[in-house]
C-alpha cells in the first residue's frame, strides 16, 4: 500500500505525516491492519529496536480530587469506589517503588490526585524522590503532580526528578467537554514549565471517550508540536461511578491503529501502551509491541492491570526484552539533548495522569509529503462495543494498602 510506504520512508527520516495521512491511518480497514502494524513496526524498530521501557506507577495521593475530569475516577463527585488517602510519607513511597524495580521497572512515576502542588506538597514529593534515589541510585523518576506553579518544576529537578508528566489528553476543540475546572491552555503551560526547567517532558493522550479520528489526530499533532519525550496513549476504562462509564468505543483493532498513527506522527518518541492496554486490547497485546516502545508494570492508580510476571512473559512470548536500567531509552539524536525519557499513567491523577483512562526537531521535521491515500470524510464516533466490566477491577493492594504490590 502507497500510503504505508510513504509513512515508512518518512518515519526513518523523522519527517511529519501530513494529516491526512495520519487520518488515512486511521480509516484502514481490518483487512489492512496487520500491513499497518508492520509498518509502523518498523519505524519502532529502527529507532528502539526490540527493547520494551518498563515504568511502575506509585499512586502517591488518591482520590477526593477538586477537579472534574469526566474520564477520572478521582473526580470531584466521583462515586467510584476506589481507594482514597492521604500522601504516603516518603518511606512508603520509596518502599513502593522498590517492589517495581525489583520487577524490572527503570523507571518510577510518582503520581498525586489535586489541581496541582502546593509549596509543602512539592517538598514532600523532593523528599520522596530522595529517598528512592538513595535506594536505587539508576532509577529513573518522574512527577506527576497536575498543574505546576511557577519555580516548582525547577524544585523538582533539583530534587532529582528526571521528567514531568502532564497529558493533554483530548484535542484542544473538545477539551472543554470532558473538563471544565481548568483549560487546556493550563495543561499545555504545565508541559512548557517542565521543559523549561530542564525535566524530560511526557505528555499524552486518552482515547475511548467518543472522540473522532480528526480530535485524535489533531491531540497527537498537538503533543508532538510540545517535543515531548514520552507519549503514553492510555485507552479509556470506563469506571463505575464517573460520567463516562458507559462510553464503550473501543475495539483491540482500532487501538493498535490509534498506536500505530501515534508511531508514525511522533517516530523517535517513547509510544508507551498506559492505563487500559488490558481492557481493549486483551490477546491483542502482543502486536501492540511492535508499535509501543514502552509499557507499565503492573497496577494503575485506582485500577488493576494483569500480574506483574504475566507483563514480563507477554514481553519474551512476543520476541522482545526488557530495557535495562544502564541503557538509554532515546536514540542518540535526542538523548544528547535530553537526559532521559519520561512515565505516564491511567487517567485519573495529578490533573493530568492516567486511570480515567483509568533541541531537535522533536518527533520529527516539520517538512510535509504528498498525500498517498484519499483523505477520508469527517467521521464520528464508532458505535460502543460490548461492555467488558468483567476486566475492570479497583485496585486493591499495594500504595494505600496493607497488602503486597502487583509487580
Amino acid at each position: 500500500m502507497d500510503l504505508l510506504n510513504t509513512l515508512v520512508d518518512k518515519g526513518l527520516r523523522r519527517e511529519t505525516p501530513t494529516r491526512e495521512e495520519a487520518l488515512a491511518v486511521l480509516a484502514t480497514s481490518d483487512d489492512d491492519l496487520l500491513d499497518v502494524v508492520a509498518a509502523a513496526g518498523k519505524v519502532r524498530r529502527h529507532w528502539f529496536g526490540r527493547r520494551v521501557k518498563l515504568n511502575y506507577l506509585v499512586n502517591l495521593k488518591s482520590g477526593l480530587c477538586p477537579e472534574d475530569c469526566s474520564y477520572c475516577s478521582q473526580r470531584l463527585g466521583s462515586k467510584a469506589e476506589i481507594l482514597k488517602y492521604t500522601w504516603l510519607k516518603p518511606d512508603q513511597a520509596s518502599a513502593a517503588a522498590a517492589a517495581g524495580v525489583s520487577g524490572g521497572a527503570k523507571r518510577v512515576c510518582l503520581v498525586a490526585s489535586g489541581r496541582g502542588p502546593t509549596d509543602r506538597d512539592v517538598d514532600r514529593v523532593s523528599d520522596t524522590i530522595k529517598a528512592i534515589k538513595e535506594q536505587n541510585e539508576s532509577v529513573e523518576v518522574c512527577a506527576c503532580l497536575g498543574l505546576l506553579s511557577d519555580g516548582q518544576a525547577e524544585r523538582l529537578r533539583e530534587a532529582g526528578a528526571d521528567a514531568y508528566n502532564h497529558n493533554l489528553n483530548t484535542s484542544e476543540s473538545t477539551y472543554g467537554d470532558i473538563t471544565t475546572t481548568h483549560t487546556y491552555a493550563d495543561r499545555v503551560d504545565t508541559v512548557n514549565k517542565a521543559h523549561a526547567a530542564g525535566l524530560s517532558a511526557c505528555t499524552g493522550l486518552i482515547a475511548g471517550m467518543g472522540e473522532s479520528d480528526e480530535d485524535l489526530v489533531d491531540v497527537v499533532f498537538s503533543l508532538r508540536e510540545l517535543d515531548p519525550d514520552s507519549v503514553p496513549v492510555n485507552f479509556l476504562i470506563p469506571m463505575e461511578g464517573t460520567p463516562l462509564a458507559k462510553e464503550w468505543h473501543l475495539t483491540p483493532q482500532r487501538c493498535l491503529r490509534i498506536l500505530a498513527m501515534t508511531r508514525f506522527v511522533c517516530p523517535d518518541v517513547e509510544v508507551r501502551i498506559a492505563g487500559g492496554r488490558e481492557v481493549h486490547l486483551r490477546t491483542m497485546q502482543p502486536l501492540a509491541l511492535h508499535l509501543a516502545n514502552s509499557i507499565f508494570l503492573g497496577d494503575y492508580l485506582t485500577s488493576e492491570g494483569q500480574a506483574g510476571h504475566a507483563d514480563l512473559e507477554l514481553i519474551a512470548d512476543a520476541g522482545f526484552e526488557v530495557e535495562g536500567a544502564g541503557e538509554v531509552t532515546l536514540p542518540e539524536h535526542r538523548a544528547s539533548v535530553r537526559d532521559g525519557g519520561c512515565g505516564s499513567h491511567e487517567g485519573g491523577g495529578g490533573c493530568g495522569s492516567h486511570d480515567g483512562a483509568d533541541g531537535d526537531a522533536g518527533c520529527g521535521s516539520h517538512a510535509g509529503g504528498g498525500v498517498c491515500a484519499p483523505a477520508p470524510a469527517a467521521t464520528t464516533p464508532r458505535p460502543a462495543e460490548e461492555p467488558r466490566t468483567d476486566l475492570v477491577a479497583v485496585r486493591r493492594r499495594g500504595a494505600g494498602t496493607d497488602l503486597a504490590p502487583n509487580a
